[in-house]
């Protein structure tokens, strides 16, 4: 996925965005809600990792905004406060989860995987596709029963594929789930990735659409 991190403390930040990238994820990190506007005005995210206190303003007015202005983007609120009306107050203004700080990075990835499973339409994490038995939560793959070890962007391509069955993903939304704005991206990563993907899982586990894109296939 693409996640936007929005964190002004920098030793919990860092943290963070180390813990998504390891896990897989695009991540790309703003420490204002200016900066996070401004990143959200212009790129694509799967999920939004939100503090409340932010240097210039609180976290709760621009969920609001957001929300307002029709964008369904998943949110996790990460925050020092613990009260109930606090959580309620969150979760009110749109919230998809809400953790309070400090907390387990291993929950944060958890959590992060159960709201993504929901906005793709399948709380379930285990996946069947063909000869392939695939856990969301654990990450991992196999095939034949036999696992199948995968990059972590191989990973995220493939999560990619999963999460939406049957529709056709464009080059240039794939790459978004890869990348943040701070890597660079040669012309043809998708296609390597698609090939290595099809090497392990199997020739038909991706169609491609000349010219269009890319889709999940049957396995």
């Amino acid at each position: 996925m693409r996640i936007l991190l929005i964190e002004d403390d920098t030793v919990l930040g860092a943290a963070v965005h180390d813990q998504l990238r390891a896990d897989g994820h695009s991540a790309d990190w703003a420490t204002r809600l200016d900066m996070a506007a401004d990143t959200m005005a212009v790129g694509t995210f799967d999920l939004v990792l939100l503090d409340l206190m932010l240097p210039d303003g609180r976290g709760i007015p621009f969920l609001k905004a957001i929300r307002a202005r029709g964008d369904a983007t998943p949110v996790i609120i990460l925050t020092a406060l613990d009260q109930v009306s606090d959580r309620i107050e969150g979760l009110n203004a749109g919230a998809d989860d809400y953790m309070v700080k400090p907390f387990d990075l291993s929950e944060l990835s958890a959590r992060i995987g159960s709201v993504a499973r929901r906005y793709a339409g399948n709380p379930n994490p285990l996946v069947h596709l063909g000869d392939l038995d695939i856990d969301l939560s654990a990450r991992t793959v196999q095939r034949a029963g036999k696992p199948v070890g995968l990059t972590a962007r191989e990973w995220a391509l493939f999560e990619a594929f999963v999460q939406a069955p049957g529709r056709l993903l464009s080059k240039a939304q794939l790459e978004e789930r890869l990348y943040s704005f701070d890597d660079s991206i040669e012309s043809n990563t998708i296609e390597v990735h698609v090939s290595r993907l099809r090497k392990k899982l199997g020739r038909a586990v991706i169609e491609t659409e000349r010219g269009l894109g890319y889709r999940l296939g049957r396995a």
